[in-house]
């Protein structure tokens, strides 16, 4: 007897719709030119951390509760006095999510912590790079579900970067608009 398998609801809304209709919508010849989502990276930059430790332990939980996967620490690459940060101090945290992690977080990113969002009026859509990727600013982390408020000692911001297989940035929208992104244009 096989076990069954839990595909997550984001990968089987791209097997089934998203994928489909992108090849109608761009005509192309090739499955393997539909662009696809490679991997989402969740940055938080810590530079509290230089005065006082702490800051990153909570930092580095926080990201573990919200991605369920555990991060790495980032750390500066050269000395700046001004803010007296040394080459090798922490000075924040990174996850790079992929296959099911990946669109298990996707879905709770949309389904959860967006719409939590104060005063939303979509994603800027002039966020991509010029390579397929986008990214997204948060400035705070309790709108996540798995954060409890009252454990919460400082506001933290975070980056989310979307990694497409795309080649241009009207590709890698379509993708992410397919999957639910919502954009204000």
């Amino acid at each position: 007897m096989g076990y069954a398998v839990m595909v997550p609801r984001m990968k089987e809304k791209y097997d089934a719709d998203i994928a489909p209709g992108l090849k109608k919508e761009f005509a192309y010849s090739s499955p393997m030119q539909i662009p696809k989502l490679t991997k989402i990276v969740v940055n938080m930059g810590v530079g509290e951390a230089v005065q006082d430790i702490k800051n990153l332990d909570a930092a580095l939980n926080e990201m573990t509760m919200i991605t369920a996967q555990k991060p790495a620490i980032r750390r500066a690459k050269k000395s700046i006095s001004n803010f007296k940060l040394r080459a090798g101090m922490p000075v924040g945290c990174s996850v790079t999510l992929r296959n099911e992690r990946m669109y298990e977080f996707l879905d709770r990113l949309l389904s959860f912590a967006i719409p939590q969002i104060r005063d939303f009026r979509g994603l800027p859509g002039r966020a991509f790079d010029g390579r397929g990727n986008y990214t997204i600013g948060l400035t705070d982390q309790t709108i996540f579900p798995e954060i409890e408020l009252d454990k919460v000692d400082k506001l933290r911001g975070m980056n989310i970067t979307f990694v497409t297989t795309a080649t241009r940035d009207e590709e890698a929208k379509a993708l992410l608009k397919a999957f639910g992104l919502p954009f204000k244009d």
